[in-house]
């Protein structure tokens, strides 16, 4: 069993955003189980809104954000589904622990997450912004 971890920021997503995250997280479940599992664990935690009632200042499907880390990085990325991804151009896919780690987040807040190579890192984001 793993070690507890340091408590979750609350978060917050898009009723749109919920609803497609949750399918195509059942839908990997027996691809890829562990981030399946992973993300929907962020999405059944997460309070779900209205579309135009989510902050702007709360990350979702199609946000970019600036976050700093605990490793020292200090960048900017856009979320986005897997489709899309292009690291070279800072677009991460959602399917990614570090995706997953970000997604409801506010700007301000941090949150610990454990890479693909098993090692803890925590990030804050610092503001976000739509498209």
């Amino acid at each position: 069993m793993a070690s507890k971890k340091s408590r979750k920021p609350a978060i917050a997503t898009a009723r749109s955003d919920h609803d497609r995250l949750t399918k195509l997280a059942e839908s990997l479940s027996s691809q890829i189980p562990e981030l399946s599992d992973e993300l929907l664990a962020e999405l059944e935690r997460a309070r779900v809104v209205d579309d135009a009632k989510l902050p702007q200042t709360v990350v979702r499907m199609g946000s970019s954000l600036r976050y700093t880390s605990d490793l020292g990085e200090d960048r900017s990325v856009t979320l986005v589904y897997p489709g899309e991804a292009d690291i070279a151009k800072g677009r991460i896919s959602i399917l990614t622990p570090i995706g997953a780690a970000l997604i409801g987040l506010s700007a301000g807040q941090s949150i610990d997450w454990k890479a693909r190579d098993g090692r803890a890192h925590r990030l804050t984001v610092r503001e976000v912004w739509r498209g």
